[in-house]
């Protein structure tokens, strides 16, 4: 079940449990395993969301985000080298404003996301708005602060996390998170509006075969679709 967005604005601690820790633990081990191979081969990235911040479930998935990518090839490439899996490969541009992204699958609970676009800031910003941690950070157990799918900003303490409602701290909450206020609205926006009339389809979705790089599949999809031109246009000015 979906987590829905929270409005309070009491603070809450929350404490995890020896398993939770353990599961944790066991998460980023797993986020490791990917993004080391990258690291080595000069590709940064981060890892966002609930593994940042430590507020895991059994649930959590590992989306390692890599927001300058060299080129899929040398990302596939580091990939392979590591003899990770690819389960599969998919383009998607969430709407015609949003820059078209890469999804490298390595099973259902772990990905690879990079931009085939420039981001606008306020995208960049929705991965620090999640909170993110790098490689240096997982390896030496620290955490980030971010806010959840329930619109709950998570700030990590030594028995776990304090939680407390980002509804009407719109301003307070991005000079913590270090992002702009725009980018805390259109979150805010986007999660209350899926909370009430569920979650809509993405512009483009499209699957590639293996003979098929994303660079390729966006040439097409931009000679054919007008939006996606636009968008790839605005992303070279």
């Amino acid at each position: 079940m979906a987590k829905k967005p929270v409005k309070r604005v009491d603070r809450v601690e929350v404490i995890y449990s020896p398993k939770r820790w353990k599961l944790l633990q066991q998460l980023r081990l797993k986020a490791i395993e990917i993004m080391e191979p990258l690291e080595n081969a000069n590709i940064s990235c981060v890892v966002h969301g609930s593994i940042a911040r430590g507020d895991v479930s059994a649930t959590s998935d590992i989306d390692v985000f890599v927001s300058n990518p060299p080129s899929s090839f040398l990302i596939e490439s580091a990939i392979e080298r590591a003899g990770l899996p690819v389960n599969k490969r998919v383009l998607v541009q969430a709407t015609p404003s949003y820059a078209a992204k890469a999804y490298v699958e390595i099973d259902p609970k772990r990905v690879v996301t990079f931009p085939l676009m420039r981001l606008r800031s306020v995208e960049r910003d929705f991965y620090r708005f999640s909170g993110e941690a790098t490689l240096e950070m997982l390896e030496s157990g620290q955490r980030s602060v971010g806010v959840d799918k329930r619109l709950m900003l998570i700030q990590p303490s030594p028995q776990g996390h304090v939680e407390s409602s980002v509804v009407g701290r719109e301003e307070t909450v991005a000079k913590l998170l270090n992002v702009s206020v725009e980018t805390v609205l259109d979150r805010v926006h986007a999660l209350l509006r899926r909370d009430e009339v569920g979650r809509t389809g993405v512009f483009v979705e499209r699957e590639l075969s293996s003979d098929e790089t994303f660079e390729m599949v966006l040439k097409q999809l931009a000679d054919e679709n007008p939006a996606v031109r636009r968008r790839l246009r605005l992303s070279s000015q």
